[in-house]
């Protein structure tokens, strides 16, 4: 059976009448990111916020806010983009993918080295339960502290707790200007030196990403500000070659949906992320197969195979699998090392849904 409820408390509604008779229930959105994390399991009921796509509240002199979960991200976007702010996430697929489910999958792309992940953006959130409570944590105000960090659990819960249905974001104002400036090099070890430069000067680049090729690596590095801001950039970047506006729109958009494209293209594919310290970007990369991405300003690198059987498990050290087709997210270790705080997570997990009703595995199959 497959529900589309149209507000916060329809949803809610409808948990609560799917709980009590104790169905399994999927959580969704508009299903971008069915082969993330762990295996769909079967269940009798799917509910998808997809119908839920109000703009709540919203104050662009405060920089906030509050948008239904079902709200896509390119909507969302162009929203911002048209008071000349933005909530710089950059997530893939968002053309389709909702905004629950941005958060709920702790999505983020390259400009996390500057403005950080939703944890740092999110100031508010209401959410429902399986018992059909709305909890309203945070709030609009951008400093508000109060209940923040049961919005926090949310984030990144992948609909293993609750369902997200309202979110409240803090707003960035867009800068008057970006450049990007790429460099190539043959070598990983160059490369890092080159980037080691960048974080030690003065500059404060928004993005720093490495993508490997064929080619070698390029260094590709974004800054936003004014005409001379971005003038101090070049001066300081002088081995850097400058893109113009048509092909900074085009570098970064491949680089953003990267991932939606590689798995388009290779449907038996899977992504790996690996977390690592900066000083041990240039080793993952190097042991990575090509093609890859390193946010090498913040130590997460991404590794795209193009057979998930190909994944050289646990070789990669602190990592899981993103991405993968369906039969080999059921068989393989995703999570191999989920850390001291799993025991707490199970402890969450069972507090919000004692009996195992919300996407059930769905957190890269180990709750």
């Amino acid at each position: 059976m497959d529900l589309f409820p149209c507000s916060p408390e329809e949803l809610a509604a409808q948990l609560a009448g799917c709980g009590a008779q104790k169905q399994p229930i999927t959580l969704r959105g508009n299903g971008t990111k069915e082969s993330m994390a762990g295996p769909i399991e079967p269940s009798e009921v799917t509910i998808s916020t997809s119908r839920m796509k109000r703009v709540l509240q919203y104050e662009p002199r405060d920089l906030t806010i509050s948008v239904e979960a079902g709200l896509t991200w390119a909507e969302f976007d162009d929203l911002l983009g048209g008071h000349g702010q933005m909530v710089p996430l950059d997530p893939p697929f968002a053309g389709e993918a909702t905004i629950g489910g941005v958060v709920a999958a702790n999505m983020c792309g390259p400009r996390r080295r500057l403005y950080g992940s939703p944890r740092d953006m999110v100031i508010g959130m209401t959410f429902a339960t399986l018992e059909g409570k709305l909890v309203r944590t945070g709030g609009m105000v951008v400093k508000n502290v109060a209940g923040l960090d049961m919005a926090k659990l949310m984030i990144g819960s992948f609909g293993t707790l609750a369902a997200i249905a309202v979110v409240n974001f803090k707003l960035y104002p867009r800068p008057s200007g970006t450049r990007t400036f790429v460099q190539e090099f043959v070598r990983a070890a160059e490369t890092m030196a080159a980037r080691d430069r960048v974080l030690r000067s003065v500059l404060q680049p928004a993005a720093i990403d490495i993508v490997k090729s064929q080619q070698g690596y390029d260094l590709v590095v974004q800054a936003g500000g004014s005409p001379a801001v971005l003038d101090r950039y070049a001066r300081e970047l002088s081995g850097f070659r400058v893109l113009d506006e048509e092909q900074e729109d085009v570098m970064w958009w491949n680089i953003r949906e990267f991932t939606a494209d590689f798995l388009r293209d290779h449907p038996e594919g899977a992504v790996v992320r690996v977390s690592c310290a900066l000083s041990e970007v240039g080793p993952v990369l190097e042991t990575l197969p090509i093609p890859a991405i390193a946010r090498a300003g913040s130590g997460v690198c991404y590794g795209y195979f193009a057979k998930a059987r190909e994944v050289p498990f646990p070789a990669l050290g602190k990592s899981v699998v993103e991405f993968a087709p369906q039969k080999y997210r059921e068989a393989a270790d995703l999570w191999p090392a989920p850390g001291s705080d799993f025991g707490m997570m199970k402890k969450v997990k069972e507090m919000f849904d004692p009996i195992g009703l919300l996407n059930r595995r769905r957190l890269y199959g180990r709750i």
